[in-house]
């Protein structure tokens, strides 16, 4: 790496910046034509089952989320550069080095100042986003008062959770010697395992409400579908989704004897018992064939090689320069790992579709084992409830699905569990 220059490593930082902007907005143009093209007529295998009116709402949900998409790809990429090879990140860290002394405290607050220049950014389109295309396809229930409480939440659990770690990983990398990288590995691997343990209980109920199901039929029909499938849980909660979303979901959270099975509210006005157990069927389908575990072990070793490739270009001097940023010494544990941080996704995105084909296929052998739990008709019809009521678009572009999309397309997926049936 030591043959690299700060102006070759510039130039080819640039051509990613400009290749994977580039990127998102062909794929997200080729989604919008697709589903233009399609939107007058609702595709073959959904006649019947989903009326016109629901299927052009979809569509337009999907451009109107597209056009805000395309315009938020141009200013995270504007907003990157600016903080990199125009300076803006490096006239922080110089205002904090002349201001703060301790290295340390130097480098939480390089992390929250930049933290709070993106959010700033990010801000006015994710407003748009909620308050205008989410409410005006009837999505959003979240009020300005519930967004502002979310918000300080969101802040200082953070700052509460998200500023020891830092420290703790600063100071790793300041006296772990050349393989620090390992060390804080272990810290992120057991910080992220203990977070599993403790999101059911202590943070979630931090921002929604969680009481336990009370239908005492469906709760005996779910039972019995947990004894079946050999699956134990600390209890069925039911999550007042509604004040936030009109979409509906249901998911498993927690870790060992902490797992919970959550379902929205909204999800349990929509279906009906018998589609609900398909859909917790296909929830248990990830158990049984152990999906978290197993996208923990990646995520582990990802983050391993992350942390490894850091510690090869931490003392490289291009890197720095390459970025627009200055090394100086004390204090450049920081700096470094919030350039990493923020660079890094920019050359990982071409490799997009690798993680997403493994979700897809992850969703593929659920709908297996939910279609031999339960009837394949039952999480059919409710898929397509779903689809029809979060307004999913039935025509995605295959392209822009590859890159974007964790779940199997519509009609792939429906045809998957006929197949599945038979």
């Amino acid at each position: 790496m030591s043959a690299m220059t700060p102006s070759t490593f510039s130039s080819l930082f640039i051509l990613a910046v400009v290749l994977a902007t580039a990127l998102q907005t062909w794929l997200s143009m080729r989604q919008s034509a697709a589903v233009l093209a399609h939107r007058d007529a609702v595709p073959d295998d959904f006649v019947g089952r989903i009326e016109l009116l629901d299927h052009q709402r979809a569509a337009d949900y999907t451009l109107a989320k597209g056009r805000v998409g395309i315009s938020e790809y141009g200013i995270e990429a504007l907003l990157l550069l600016l903080m990199t090879l125009g300076g803006g990140l490096n006239a922080i860290d110089q205002m904090l080095r002349a201001t703060v002394a301790d290295h340390y405290l130097r480098g939480l607050l390089l992390f929250a100042t930049a933290s709070v220049v993106g959010f700033l950014v990010a801000l006015p389109m994710s407003l748009y986003r909620t308050f205008v295309i989410e409410a005006r396809f009837g999505f959003n229930k979240l009020t300005w008062k519930l967004w502002l409480a979310d918000l300080a939440k969101g802040t200082l659990l953070g700052a509460a959770i998200g500023g020891p770690l830092l420290y703790a990983v600063l100071w790793l990398m300041d006296v772990m010697g050349a393989r620090w990288w390992l060390y804080v590995w272990g810290l992120w691997l057991g910080f992220n395992l203990l977070v599993l343990f403790l999101y059911p209980t202590v943070i979630a109920p931090l921002f929604n409400k969680f009481t336990p199901l009370q239908d005492e039929s469906l709760k005996a029909r779910i039972e019995a579908l947990l004894a079946r499938c050999g699956f134990s849980s600390s209890g069925l909660f039911v999550m007042d989704g509604s004040k936030r979303s009109a979409h509906g979901n249901a998911y498993f959270t927690g870790f060992g004897k902490a797992k919970r099975i959550v379902f929205f509210d909204t999800l349990l006005e929509k279906l009906t018992p018998d589609e609900i157990e398909a859909v917790l069927a296909h929830e248990l389908g990830h158990f049984k064939h152990r999906h978290v575990i197993k996208r923990i072990v990646l995520m582990a070793a990802l983050s391993l090689g992350f942390l490894w490739l850091l510690g090869q270009l931490i003392d490289q001097p291009w890197f720095y320069a390459g970025l627009g940023v200055q090394k100086v010494g004390a204090g450049d544990t920081a700096l470094a790992l919030l350039l990493f941080s923020m660079v890094l996704p920019v050359f990982l995105f071409p490799l997009a579709p690798l993680t997403s084909a493994l979700s897809r296929r992850h969703e593929y052998e659920a709908d297996a084992y939910a279609a031999k739990q339960t009837a394949a008709d039952n999480l059919i019809a409710a898929l397509v409830k779903l689809y029809r009521d979060n307004a999913a678009t039935l025509t995605p572009d295959p392209l822009h699905s590859m890159f974007h999309d964790s779940h199997p397309p519509a009609r792939l997926r429906i045809a998957h569990l006929r197949g599945a049936a038979v």
